[in-house]
């Protein structure tokens, strides 16, 4: 363990904090078109409660693998995905996870698992950068070491390259957040330009690239439309409009969070990432207690 794993864990439970409402927060905007417009035209929150899905619930292994061990174990982490999803599977798993997970439980290995779906090449999902906020948090002073554990804490389900790409860029967006400590809600290109510095070639570092040529006084639409917004819950098209909205409002939770569901798509994983990257710049205080209060009981 690191000297200061404690100080490490410390920022992974904000993180997680901000990652969990934000999953809470977006799911309620799974229903009908015209409220949403609605809702979001106003800024008027849903009634409480509100549930996590499947993102907090794989988070919430990740960030205990990082208290257990101070790194992703593999190994570990995903027989506790398995026994996470045994014990409650109605968390909005998509098909191809619920595959996988079933897979693991009935005792293939992960390895095998994740690499026989979709002909033999892996899932690219946006579910390995769902989760991979707390990795950036505790390793946000070592890069390498967070490109590995981000990495890891991907491919016990998302074999294909694109999938962990995607993890490995939420990662560094949390951890510039913890590096650049941004006080005013400005927009921070420098965001996106720090991610795109240290990620692996690839579909989702092009988009990623493209980001940053939509200026940051447009509506989030419009980049939604260009990049995606989770449409087809691929990493590719999921992570470049996080780091988008990220990079918009990096010091404002709540401004953060209405411009993401502003972009529509897969709004809980949108809302998730967004979510568990920009609390370490605005901090728990930047959280609503109303929307704390609203959001299910989870903690890691």
């Amino acid at each position: 363990m690191p000297s200061d794993h404690e100080d490490r864990m410390n920022r992974v439970r904000i993180c997680f904090a901000g990652l969990s409402v934000g999953d809470a927060f977006g799911d309620t905007f799974f229903t009908d078109e015209a409220i949403i417009e609605e809702r979001v035209a106003e800024r008027r929150v849903a009634a409480p409660p509100w549930f996590y899905s499947d993102d907090s619930a794989m988070a919430r292994n990740v960030a205990r693998s990082l208290d257990l061990f101070g790194r992703i174990d593999r190994d570990w982490l995903a027989e506790s995905f398995a026994n996470t999803y045994q014990c409650d599977p109605r968390r909005g798993y998509g098909g191809t996870a619920q595959q996988i997970l079933r897979s693991i439980s009935g005792g293939e290995h992960w390895s095998v698992a994740a690499k026989k779906v979709f002909g033999g090449i892996g899932s690219c999902g946006n579910g390995g950068a769902m989760r991979s906020a707390p990795v950036g948090a505790y390793f946000s002073d070592n890069i390498p070491a967070l490109v590995e554990n981000a990495r890891a804490s991907a491919e016990v389900t998302h074999a294909h390259p694109e999938g962990q790409s995607g993890a490995i860029a939420i990662a560094l967006a949390a951890a510039w957040m913890v590096r650049a400590r941004p006080v005013v809600n400005q927009p921070s290109p420098d965001l996106i330009r720090f991610v795109l510095e240290h990620l692996p070639d690839g579909e989702t570092a092009g988009r990623t690239r493209k980001a940053l040529s939509f200026p940051f006084e447009c509506s989030p639409s419009t980049p939604a439309r260009t990049l995606g917004a989770g449409y087809q819950l691929t990493a590719q098209d999921t992570v470049p409009f996080c780091l988008w909205c990220a990079a918009r409002h990096p010091a404002s939770f709540t401004d953060a969070l209405w411009a993401t569901v502003r972009g529509g798509g897969d709004c809980d994983t949108t809302c998730a990432i967004v979510g568990g990257i920009v609390v370490l710049g605005a901090g728990l205080e930047g959280i609503p207690a109303d929307w704390m209060s609203a959001r299910e009981d989870i903690a890691i």
